[in-house]
């Protein structure tokens, strides 16, 4: 048996912890409280993967999901409790070599919801494609709708 790699990052309201197993079959996920547990067979020569995590904060267990693809499995855990940073995934501060913080994906969430961001990076592009060169004026367009309707007629 043997520990599947495994890459995670914090968000506002769930983390997210990828195990990185390729050809993956038999996958199962248990969410608990305060643990997640995983198994799965992998490759041609069907080894076996499990790993039993002791989650640093705690999750809602009917939040939680996970999904399967070629390359890997990804959880997503919902925290029982949103908002709360997780400076870890595991409760014991020991460094595990099969277990590392996935740096494209993490960002600074602290100060603000990505729901809130989002809606500010929309409304800022708004802003920014609302330049007056590029908007016609008002009377060429009526000029423009005017023209059309005569040459129905």
């Amino acid at each position: 048996m043997h520990l599947a790699t495994a890459k995670w990052y914090d968000r506002r309201d769930s983390v997210f912890v990828e195990f990185c197993v390729e050809d993956s079959k038999d996958v199962q996920v248990n969410f608990d409280t305060s643990k997640i547990h995983f198994s799965c067979l992998s490759g041609t020569d069907n080894i076996k993967h499990q790993n039993t995590v002791d989650l640093f904060g705690e999750i809602d267990p009917k939040g939680s999901k996970h999904r399967r693809t070629d390359r890997s499995v990804l959880c997503c855990l919902r925290k029982a409790e949103a908002g709360k940073s997780w400076p870890r995934l595991t409760k014991d501060k020991t460094k595990n070599n099969w277990l590392s913080v996935d740096f494209s994906n993490w960002k600074d969430w602290e100060d603000d919801s990505d729901e809130d961001l989002s809606r500010f990076d929309k409304f800022s592009e708004m802003m920014n494609n609302m330049g007056g060169e590029d908007l016609p004026d008002s009377d060429a367009a009526d000029d423009e709708h005017d023209s059309a309707d005569s040459d129905d007629e």
